[in-house]
């Protein structure tokens, strides 16, 4: 039996998907031809503050730094050390056998201006009692060289530990130049450097 309707047919599925198809492609192709939208330019607010900030330290302190960069590093001068002024001298003569006012007395002991000096960096052999004939000889020996020495210029005196010992001698080293007199009796095998006792030479 024939079914009359308004006229209208209904379209097929077929024809549904094909409109969707062309919906869906025209939309595509106008979302291509339309232009893309515009990003704002400039920086954010916190980001421009952040320049302004920099820029006004850079100002005020880069100068300054700029300045520290290009200085030389300063390396601190180490001052020499003061040397004592040789002012003193005196004719010295032979005291072996007792005391004087500018003598000397073995290889480390002397009279000056009327006090006994005990030369206190140095030992050297006995003369009043040795305890072999070898050491009274080199005892002698350095004795000779003390008053050759004394009497070859100016010289100093300075506190190099204690300044007496046990027996009331002046306790000093002799200088002259800078160099200890001592350490040139050492040095030509007169002497001995003082260790705090003293040490057989036979």
């Amino acid at each position: 039996m024939a079914r009359f309707g308004t006229g209208r047919q209904r379209p097929s599925n077929k024809d549904m998907v094909q409109k969707a198809w062309i919906a869906e492609a025209q939309r595509a192709g106008a979302a291509r031809l339309r232009p893309a939208p515009r990003r704002r330019g400039g920086l954010s607010g916190p980001a421009l503050v952040y320049i302004l900030c920099l820029g006004l330290l850079l100002g005020w302190y880069g100068p300054g730094w700029m300045a520290r960069l290009d200085r030389p590093a300063m390396i601190p001068r180490s001052e020499p050390a003061p040397v004592a002024t040789d002012n003193l001298s005196a004719d010295f003569a032979s005291c072996h056998s007792g005391g004087g006012t500018n003598c000397v007395v073995d290889g480390d002991t002397f009279w000056f201006q009327g006090e006994k000096y005990r030369i206190s960096d140095i030992d050297t052999p006995e003369t009043h009692g040795p305890r072999c004939a070898a050491e009274g000889a080199l005892g002698a020996q350095a004795t000779q060289r003390l008053q050759a020495l004394m009497n070859d210029g100016p010289f100093s005196l300075e506190v190099g530990g204690r300044a007496t010992d046990r027996y009331g001698r002046a306790l000093r080293v002799v200088m002259r130049g800078g160099q200890s007199i001592g350490e040139q009796l050492v040095a030509e095998g007169l002497a001995r450097r003082w260790d705090g006792s003293r040490h057989p030479w036979c």
